[in-house]
């Protein structure tokens, strides 16, 4: 890290150091969320709880509550609805996460309405700001990054299992839905933790983007970990550095560097585009 301060000609003050290991943390657990995400085809549950978590802080900041706190509260209720409305409702859980981002949505619009004092630091919530992250902040990433490599380290077999197909999983004795269920609460967490850093609305890009990158150079899974790691912290990184030395928005600068990453990607790599 100090190599890349240097390199910029920056000096390693306290608030980039914080800013660089939020946005480290952040991109590690998003990045493996999001290969999870990819193979089981619901991308639209991440950008379903980037709305549920930026709703759930902007209420929190209507009552006075902490907003990660709150963001959290409203990513795990997101989370555990959405598994039993499908079942209830008879349809994919693809159908119940697009009713569920449909209600969060409009609570996050309602309660932008309804707050007159602290707007700006709701939008500061959608946006992002990773170089005003406290080290309170960076206990709660670190917790989320935690959980995230433990859960893969423990049920590595029963998470490739699950993805390759649910069904066989669960006639061979693997206890499908608890993985299943565990993964979309993870990427809850992912979520919501990392809300002040990256935004609201805009961490959904960090999960999707760098794993698209990384099926651009391998179809399997364990090297898409790496490289979904790999890419998120560039674009991380890079996106941070170029907002602090242009002044421009950090969450904006992230998902951007993140796109110039993955159609630098296309030049280069040969997919197959089938698994491997």
């Amino acid at each position: 890290m100090e190599i890349l301060f240097n390199f910029a000609g920056l000096s390693a003050q306290p608030f980039l150091i914080r800013a660089f290991i939020a946005s480290g943390l952040c991109a590690i657990s998003c990045a493996i969320v999001g290969v999870w995400v990819f193979f089981f085809k619901i991308p639209f549950v991440a950008l379903t709880m980037a709305h549920a978590a930026f709703a759930g802080a902007v209420i929190g900041i209507f009552f006075g509550l902490n907003p990660v706190v709150s963001a959290v509260v409203f990513c795990l209720a997101a989370a555990f609805f959405i598994a039993p409305l499908a079942q209830k409702g008879n349809f994919s859980a693809n159908a119940s996460t697009s009713i569920i981002f449909s209600f969060m949505l409009g609570l996050a619009f309602l309660f932008m309405a309804l707050i007159q004092e602290n707007r700006a630091l709701a939008l500061s919530l959608m946006w992002g700001s990773p170089l005003t992250v406290s080290v309170r902040d960076i206990y709660f990433i670190a917790a989320c990054a935690a959980a995230v490599l433990t859960f893969l380290v423990v049920f590595n077999k029963g998470i490739i299992a699950v993805i390759f197909s649910r069904d066989l999983a669960k006639a061979s004795g693997i206890a499908e839905k608890p993985i299943f269920y565990a993964l979309i609460i993870l990427c809850a967490l992912s979520v919501s933790v990392n809300i002040s850093g990256i935004g609201g609305l805009l961490i959904y890009s960090l999960i999707t983007i760098p794993t698209a990158t990384a099926y651009q150079f391998s179809q399997k899974i364990k090297p898409m970990y790496f490289l979904s790691a790999l890419f998120a912290l560039a674009a991380c990184w890079l996106g941070l550095l170029a907002s602090y030395i242009f002044n421009l928005p950090t969450g904006a600068s992230v998902v951007l560097m993140a796109c110039l990453i993955f159609f630098i990607s296309l030049c280069f790599a040969k997919n197959n585009n089938h698994y491997k």
